[in-house]
């Protein structure tokens, strides 16, 4: 349409270099527009701590990540927003604790989901690592049993001796630390001289630490006669060599040791290994 045509209509022509009502587009008049949202990383109050799992690892199903700070952290809560746990199988209900002033600690809700990957983000430090094969192994005292499970099948079972009378096994669920083919078993670690009648000096294979306490998964071929019928360990769970062989072959770091039905109480809160206590 021409100017002469919209002149002839009665309409006011446009006039050369007029500003449109609406600057910008079409847009209504009162509305605003829409911006975009830009997510805040939030500042962490920390230099780059240390995580575990380390990168590349593999760890059972109870393992907790552990970031232990460069510094000790008075605002927590500024800390934990710095702090990221993600997976490859979706958002996992979880939360903090702190174990002192400069290590927290993050465990989901449930065991973790096994053969996952998890990313653990902390400031400037970044840790990827998997979960393996859901491994749940149980030390029953009322059938004096061990029950190794993988995946919800168990495909183990072993007679043991548990902690006797006075040393008794505490209940709980406790995580792996730790296996050993070899090592010495020093009574005075737990403060019983060599020289006292409970006192021991001993080498022990195919050891597997379950409590920084000094519990163990171990061979014990001096307490065959006993396993399956009785308690004569100081609180470590006693297997033949032959399957504590085993038993070393297919436990990992992260792994979950349940001890029920013991006269023991209940595992020391603190112990280092036995978050999912409290």
């Amino acid at each position: 349409m021409t100017v002469a045509s919209v002149a002839a209509l009665g309409l006011a022509a446009p006039q050369a270099g007029a500003v449109p009502a609406w600057p910008g587009g079409p847009e209504i008049p009162g509305e605003t527009p829409l911006v975009p949202t830009v997510p805040i990383t939030p500042v962490a109050n920390f230099s780059a701590p240390s995580v575990f799992p380390s990168a590349g690892s593999v760890v059972g199903v109870a393992q907790p990540v552990i970031i232990n700070f460069n510094e000790p952290i008075d605002d927590r809560q500024t800390a934990e927003q710095a702090i990221s746990v993600t997976t490859t199988n979706g958002p996992l209900d979880g939360h903090f604790y702190w174990w002192n002033d400069s290590q927290v600690r993050w465990r989901p809700s449930e065991f973790w989901p096994a053969n996952i990957t998890v990313t653990v983000s902390a400031g400037d430090t970044t840790s990827s690592f998997d979960i393996g094969d859901r491994v749940v192994v149980t030390v029953d005292d009322a059938t004096k049993e061990l029950s190794f499970e993988r995946n919800g099948e168990v495909i183990k079972t072993m007679p043991v001796s548990l902690g006797k009378p006075g040393f008794d096994t505490p209940n709980g669920t406790y995580i792996v630390a730790e296996s050993n083919r070899e090592m010495v078993m020093d009574s005075e670690t737990i403060g019983i001289p060599h020289d006292d009648p409970e006192g021991y000096l001993l080498d022990v294979e195919y050891a597997t630490r379950f409590s920084n306490s000094g519990l163990f998964v171990h061979a014990a071929p001096w307490s065959e006669w006993a396993q399956g019928s009785q308690n004569v360990s100081h609180g470590c769970v006693n297997v033949s060599t032959e399957n504590g062989a085993w038993f070393y072959d297919n436990i990992k770091r992260g792994d979950a040791i349940i001890v029920v039905n013991t006269a023991g109480g209940s595992a020391r809160q603190g112990d280092g290994l036995t978050d999912w206590n409290f």
